[in-house]
This record gives structure tokens, C-alpha cells and sequence, in this order.
């Protein structure tokens, strides 16, 4: 019987890529991806050959079953995604269950994921946390954000840049106004920028700051209001971190 790996891939900067996860990448019999043509770029990179074939949320459902047999055929299969760690707003979940169901042993790499960085970077509570990941577009939205605003603990959403402001809005007028949070784009890119603020201060400046990359937003707990403390702004060509 094989094993299928979980590998984590960086979120930006190539650099993150550990010596593990390319001799993975390079010793198992095949890797399935999120996205081909996006891993081909660190593939070849890293100079792994190995075969790559596509597993995706539109096509998980058909590609599961041909997967654990490849597994129970004694094959090593690694499972990645397009950046970060798959199963974490990125298909894997599946694969995963349905090889515990079967029997297979899977082991998960120490990696590479957008949510921690950021949740550190932002400043507020890390010993207690929700992770939301996407919040639903329609149904069930309002519910969730109605928890995040009862929530005792820190929350992270996910958000692409095109919707980061109408969330902030929702999210002022779920959790008031002056709820702490804070917004991390482009982790371990060149533009690598967290944002701390108040949930209206941070609607404010990306009104006025159009937000590009991915996006991870922070939200305090009911708790949490605003400190009050010197605000210093300081900006670097690699980092910048802003305090509104």
C-alpha cells in the first residue's frame, strides 16, 4: 500500500520551498495539483520531474476514487495546490478522508500557509482562533458573520482583493464599527503589506487604496476595541506595515 503526502508550496517567495517538500515532490510516483500550469512554474523551478496531473474542486469528486487506487496499488502520491497548503481553502479535504476511510496512510509537510503570518503579523490574540476561511457569497453569509461579531476569539476570512471592501462594511456593521482587525496582502511577495486598524478605518482605506493580491483579513473578538496607543506608520521597499 502507498502513502499519499501533503505537500505545502510557498504562498510568494520561492525561498519558502523546504528541502523536504522538493525531495518529496521528486522521490513519489505522482503529483496531483490544484492546477497544472501554475505548478509546472515551481516545478521546473526545482527541477522535479515527476508526472503531474490535475485535482481540483471541479473535479475532485471524479479524481478521488482513481487516486486511492493508484494508493492501494502500493503507488507514492503527492497532493499539492496552486500555493500553501491543500485542505486549507484548497482541495484535499476529500482525498484525505477517503484514504483514512480506506486505510492509507497519509502524512501532512510542515509548510507554507497565508493565515499564520498574518494572524501574527496583526497583533491581536493568537491564543485562541476561528478560521472561517471564505465566507459564503449568499446563503449562510449573514450567519456567519453574525458569529464572527458573538465570537470570544480572534477570526481570520479570506478575501479576494475585489470583494475586501464589501466585506469590511458587512463586517463593521455586524461587529461595530470600532472592532480591532486587520488586513495582510501579498504575504512573502515583494509587496508583502499588513494594514491595522478599526474595522471602519480599514473600510475607509482600501475605499481610498485599491487592494490587489490575496488577501487575509483579521477580526478581534467581541472584546476588542481599539487600543490606545501611538499610531506609527512605517514603510519598507520589502514590507510595509500601517497603523491607522
Amino acid at each position: 500500500m502507498g502513502r499519499l503526502y501533503i505537500v505545502p508550496t510557498p504562498v510568494g517567495n520561492m525561498a519558502d520551498m523546504t528541502p523536504r517538500a522538493i525531495e518529496v515532490l521528486k522521490s513519489c510516483d505522482r503529483i496531483y495539483a490544484e492546477d497544472t500550469r501554475t505548478s509546472a512554474v515551481l516545478l521546473r523551478h526545482f527541477e522535479i520531474t515527476t508526472p503531474c496531473s490535475s485535482h481540483h474542486k471541479f473535479n475532485e469528486h471524479a479524481t478521488v476514487r482513481p487516486i486511492i487506487d493508484q494508493l492501494l496499488a502500493g503507488e507514492t502520491v503527492a497532493l499539492i495546490s496552486d500555493a500553501g497548503t491543500p485542505g486549507i481553502s484548497d482541495p484535499g479535504f476529500l482525498l484525505t478522508r477517503e484514504c483514512r476511510r480506506d486505510g492509507i496512510e497519509v502524512e501532512t509537510l510542515p509548510g507554507a500557509t497565508a493565515f499564520v503570518p498574518a494572524l501574527v503579523n496583526s497583533g491581536l490574540p493568537t491564543d485562541r482562533f476561528t478560521f472561517e476561511g471564505f465566507l459564503p457569497p449568499k446563503k449562510g453569509r449573514q450567519t456567519r458573520l453574525e458569529k464572527i461579531a458573538a465570537s470570544d476569539c480572534t477570526s481570520i476570512i479570506y478575501e479576494s482583493p475585489l470583494r475586501l471592501v464589501k466585506t469590511l462594511e458587512q463586517l463593521a456593521v455586524a461587529c461595530g464599527g470600532e472592532r480591532e482587525a486587520s488586513v495582510s496582502r501579498e504575504i512573502s511577495k515583494l509587496h508583502d503589506t499588513t494594514v491595522n486598524g478599526t474595522l471602519d478605518e480599514l473600510k475607509n482605506y482600501f475605499t481610498e487604496n485599491i487592494p490587489r493580491g490575496e488577501i487575509v483579513i483579521i477580526v478581534g473578538a467581541r472584546d476588542d476595541k481599539a487600543p490606545k496607543v501611538h499610531k506609527n506608520k512605517y514603510r519598507q521597499n520589502s514590507h510595509s506595515t500601517t497603523d491607522l
